[in-house]
């Protein structure tokens, strides 16, 4: 079915037309496809694994990651079966824990009340934690070869790049009206394919025109940052089940003092760990702390 039942959206004037741009990106997308082990699955879950981990992290740092974790847990079951510390455990080094959190959370209850099958569209998938517009049309698109609406970082890159060349602050509102006429009614997956393998070539050989997105926002830095003593946190009450808050405190500050900061303040420690417990990453037992 195709994504819209209305009139298709007026073109962009002086670049090249609907079928030429068609055209360009099967010709690139061909040239330079890649060989991922997440493509070409008909597994949504491992599909949604991927989505999941692929969000502000390398497709490079990835790959690893995602073949020890479905070997780990091959299925949305075997997911919803593992302790929450076991499934963080195997994301520390993808950075962005709150995915694995809402990860798991998703398995637990497709398992519980889905049969431990996830839905097959995309209004039906965001009503599940951590999974966002992109993320479900991502599975819908991968996973079942359908059309839908995928609009991310790179299907963004070439459409500005190819479409808007001299625009600043372009609206997602303009763009999602021509991936979705653009969307073949058969062929969704190998589609979205070329256009992810097209705009991440783009992106090493100009200045990304993502930036020239009115959605564009720079990822603000890590080191030293709260995020960072968040991972950090979690990382030390992995390794140390049952840690007392104050040595937990301690390891902290000598993680700080190693890189050349100061130690953390009081407050900003206790509300990290408040902030851990009420979302789930810790269990709080007296004065110890379990993940």
């Amino acid at each position: 079915m195709p994504l819209t039942d209305g009139p298709r959206p007026a073109w962009p004037p002086a670049v090249p037309d609907r079928e030429a741009f068609t055209a360009l990106v099967r010709e690139r997308g061909a040239a330079l496809y890649r060989d991922l082990p997440w493509r070409n699955l008909d597994d949504p879950y491992a599909v949604l694994v991927s989505e999941i981990m692929l969000q502000q992290t390398q497709v490079a740092r990835v790959g690893r990651f995602w073949e020890r974790f479905m070997a780990l847990f091959p299925t949305i079951d075997a997911l919803a079966s593992a302790d929450t510390s076991d499934v963080l455990a195997q994301w520390q080094g993808l950075g962005y824990n709150r995915r694995a959190l809402a990860l798991k959370r998703t398995a637990d209850l497709c398992a519980a009340e889905r049969g431990g099958q996830l839905p097959c569209t995309t209004e039906e998938l965001v009503q599940l934690p951590g999974i966002g517009p992109a993320t479900a049309a991502g599975v819908v698109a991968f996973a079942f070869d359908r059309p839908s609406l995928y609009l991310e970082t790179n299907v963004r890159t070439v459409f500005l790049h190819e479409l808007f060349p001299n625009r600043e602050g372009v609206r997602d509102r303009e763009l999602a009206p021509l991936v979705a006429d653009t969307c073949p009614e058969e062929g969704a997956r190998a589609w979205y394919y070329a256009l992810l393998d097209y705009g991440a070539h783009l992106k090493t050989q100009v200045a990304n025109p993502s930036r020239r997105s009115a959605h564009h926002t720079r990822q603000s830095a890590f080191e030293g940052s709260r995020r960072q003593k968040r991972a950090e946190l979690v990382r030390i009450v992995l390794a140390a089940p049952g840690i007392a808050v104050p040595e937990l405190a301690e390891r902290l500050d000598a993680f700080e003092q190693a890189a050349g900061r100061p130690c953390v303040d009081a407050d900003v420690f206790d509300g990290i760990v408040a902030d851990l417990v009420s979302e789930g990453f810790f269990r709080r037992e007296g004065d110890l702390l379990f993940a």
